[in-house]
């Protein structure tokens, strides 16, 4: 009988296999806000958000990994986001409102890949 694997810590890294990251790199950090953490070149540039990473990766360093991956953004609000997103490339696809749970607002970056981007609802003043 095999021991109990231990459960991982913490989501470490997210990452896309991106055709032009140079070009992501400029959507991701000037229209999402994300900070740049470490890059290699164009070959892989990271971001950290709170204890994870978010990464785009050149095909050469993803290896043989093709499909895409949605990464939930939380941000503050949406303020300008649309505009911001458009200016950059991007396309928003629509924004649901999930009542007392927050809002999503869905996009596609530059490459097509679907983003969205999660507001929570503030608190009901006392």
């Amino acid at each position: 009988m095999s021991a109990t694997a231990k459960p991982p810590l913490r989501l470490q890294n997210v990452f896309l296999a991106a055709r032009d990251p140079a070009r992501l790199h400029d959507f991701y950090a000037g229209a999402l806000g994300c900070a740049l953490k470490f890059r290699d070149g164009d070959r892989w540039i990271q971001y950290g958000l709170g204890n994870a990473n978010l990464a785009l990766a050149c095909p050469e360093e993803a290896g043989p990994t093709t499909a895409g991956w949605v990464p939930v953004l939380e941000v503050d609000g949406f303020e300008d986001a649309r505009e911001r997103i458009v200016a950059a490339g991007g396309e928003v696809l629509g924004l649901r409102d999930m009542g007392g749970h927050g809002a999503v607002l869905s996009l596609r970056d530059p490459e097509g890949n679907l983003v969205q981007l999660f507001r929570r609802t503030p608190p009901a003043a006392p």
